[in-house]
């Protein structure tokens, strides 16, 4: 597996797709502005988001339970999975006692955080991605790269390539709504003989045990209409209170995703129809780990909306596929150390630590300042990067010797030039700064 810098480089090497990927992503940040602007009561609304969560949150255990009691009452089967492994065999179990070999599945970061496709092809059943971007991404055997927009590191032409190869459409076709309508004549026939739909969850409400799912196109209604059973995954932290709860954050999530008024489809599931079988997955995998961790519990307030993929500066011109996990971004950063810190310890430090990831989090998670704390917890447990261990002790020693650093600032202004060459990892993407005549405390003195 690629570190974050290495994955990056790669990226980075496609000069001209990668100020697309920044600048169509900072697009869609300036569209959230747009219409987050037109609610005079926007920082309300975080706010009472933010509250929501940390109420909820600090009643965790009893908010499950009370789900699990009204969902099992509503006719809904409850099941627990303590991690990645066990949520994986529930769901085989209950896809094995239908008999189904294909099944169809609309978008679910969380099932991607269980590597559930890959789980059940080697079990002999194939799951047919049915949202467009996760689709085209399956097709070319690769992970999404954004949480909301899956497939936004590509092009039409590589669309238009990809379609050619697996679906026999014209090659050299780019034309976006020849490629969707292609894309929904091929999904038709499958959401029509699946007998197993799986969906994801974006809210699950304590009060009603109902839950939420927010699209935009439609095929989690779709599949879970059509099939006779449908799985709905849900990580623990997705609950909250009261119906009216629903309210905050509907307002909230498209604008901060997309810059939309609202997601094009709410689908409430109150119970399964008649003759129909309905299952949730409530996933720990970790998330009770962190919620017992101050520094790090308010992560999983997150709603998933990816605004701070969008504004973030690493992220636009780093890619997503850069991040080598399901989540990327930073909140992605952050996660991803809860669940194994050695192979995630570089995703903290693909950071500037700017703030405005915290800025646009509509339930206004501290996100900067929670990548700082899991860089300190790295650093000390001896998990961070061996060159940046060393670079920021070498750094610190310097800076505790005047004398050495005025020996260092001299050397630097007089092989300033060597700086600029492939000895120096910063040259890679950039210059070194013209080096001034003379240092401040020179001039200082002279005057």
């Amino acid at each position: 597996m690629s570190s974050h810098a290495e994955a990056s480089e790669k990226f980075i090497a496609d000069a001209q797709r990668t100020d697309w990927h920044d600048e169509t992503l900072w697009f869609v940040r300036e569209k959230r502005d747009k219409a987050s602007k037109v609610l005079p009561e926007w920082e309300a609304l975080r706010e009472h988001a933010s509250q929501i969560k940390d109420h909820a949150l600090a009643n965790l255990g009893s908010y499950l339970q009370a789900f699990e009691a009204k969902a099992q009452a509503n006719g809904i089967h409850v099941h627990w999975a303590a991690d990645a492994a066990e949520h994986n065999a529930i769901v085989h179990q209950i896809i094995a006692e239908q008999g189904s070999k294909v099944l169809v599945k609309s978008k679910s970061m969380l099932t991607e955080e269980c590597h559930l496709n890959d789980y059940l092809a080697k079990k002999g059943i194939e799951v047919v991605d049915t949202d467009l971007g996760e689709r085209i991404v399956q097709f070319r055997k690769e992970a999404p790269s954004h949480i909301v927009l899956p497939a936004i590191h590509l092009k039409k032409e590589d669309v238009g390539e990809t379609f050619h190869q697996h679906l026999g459409t014209p090659k050299g076709n780019k034309d976006p709504q020849f490629l969707t309508e292609a894309a929904r004549q091929h999904l038709r026939g499958h959401f029509l003989a699946s007998e197993v739909a799986i969906t994801g969850v974006n809210f699950a409400i304590a009060e009603t045990g109902e839950f939420v799912v927010c699209t935009n196109e439609g095929n989690a209604d779709m599949g879970a209409h059509l099939a006779k059973v449908h799985i709905a995954c849900m990580g623990i932290e997705k609950i909250i209170p009261k119906r009216e709860d629903l309210a905050v954050f509907l307002r909230l999530l498209a604008r901060s995703a997309t810059g939309q008024l609202i997601t094009t489809y709410s689908s409430h599931f109150h119970q399964p129809r008649e003759g129909q079988e309905m299952h949730i997955v409530l996933l720990d995998n970790g998330r009770t780990r962190q919620l017992a961790d101050p520094k790090y519990k308010n992560s999983l307030k997150c709603i998933r909306c990816a605004a701070c993929f969008n504004t973030c500066p690493v992220y636009r011109r780093s890619g997503g596929h850069s991040y080598h996990q399901p989540v990327a971004g930073p909140i992605g950063s952050i996660l991803a150390p809860n669940i194994d810190k050695k192979a995630n310890a570089d995703l903290p430090f693909a950071s500037t630590l700017c703030g405005s990831c915290s800025n646009v989090c509509p339930v206004k998670i501290n996100i900067h300042e929670q990548l700082w704390f899991w860089r300190q917890d790295l650093m000390t447990a001896g998990l961070a990067p061996v060159g940046k261990t060393i670079g920021m002790k070498l750094m610190a020693f310097t800076l505790a010797h005047p004398a050495i650093y005025r020996i260092g600032g001299l050397l630097l202004r007089r092989f300033a030039p060597l700086l600029n060459s492939r000895l120096n990892p910063w040259y890679k993407q950039r210059e070194m700064p013209v080096a001034p005549k003379e240092s401040f405390q020179e001039w200082y003195k002279k005057r």
